[in-house]
């Protein structure tokens, strides 16, 4: 169990740091080098690691769990949505583009995974390896397009309602710990479920 979970771990941090470098690689495009320029456009883990959203709460998750979930983050990689030639769409792209690398990453895997369950080849490390690694993108993808602030899914929300919503923003941003903790409770009830659609979905086997 402790490999299992270390590797769970390892897989968990570079899927959240591919998510992180995906929101500051189309701020780039959009025109802001705020990521770049801070040196968060890399692979390295260290500038991205938070310790109680990288580390500490998916360790907890994953020991409570029995090693079946786990959730966490990165800190956020730095933008300015202000040097972004379309504010509106800028912002909207920027805050799915992780979402879309967790995807990417969960269809590209997900394939090898049900090509090898077509060819009939028994299931084993390697399978399970997939398994993991798509599931865990799966996961990161749809928890981040829950719309509440700081999740991707709030940006988009917020960027297609008035500005005097901005101050609701404002607000759930200040308190987001609030619904951390909602999340870790309810998780079961709500990612659970539509991670393990889009995963036989995918791969065509399920969990």
């Amino acid at each position: 169990m402790q490999v299992e979970t270390l590797f769970f771990l390892v897989i968990l941090i570079f899927s959240i740091i591919i998510h992180e470098i995906a929101h500051g690689y189309m701020a780039e495009w959009f025109g802001d080098p705020t990521a770049r320029l801070a040196g968060r456009l890399t692979l390295n883990p260290i500038p991205h690691i938070d310790p109680l959203g990288s580390i500490i709460l998916p360790a907890l998750m994953l020991l409570g769990s029995g090693g079946t979930f786990a959730f966490g983050w990165a800190k956020p990689v730095p933008y300015n949505p202000y040097n972004l030639r379309n504010f509106k769409w800028g912002t909207v792209f920027v805050g799915i583009a992780g979402v879309l690398a967790n995807l990417a990453i969960a269809v590209i895997f997900g394939l090898m995974l049900r090509f090898n369950v077509e060819l009939g080849i028994v299931p084993g490390p390697f399978a399970q390896m997939l398994g993991t690694i798509v599931f865990l993108n799966i996961v990161l993808a749809v928890f981040n397009m829950i719309p509440f602030p700081p999740l991707d899914g709030a940006k988009v929300l917020f960027a297609f309602l008035p500005l005097r919503f901005q101050q609701i923003h404002d607000y759930l941003e200040r308190n987001w710990l609030l619904f951390i903790v909602f999340v870790v409770f309810f998780a079961q009830y709500i990612i659970l479920p539509i991670s393990s659609f889009i995963f036989r979905l995918i791969t065509g086997v399920g969990i």
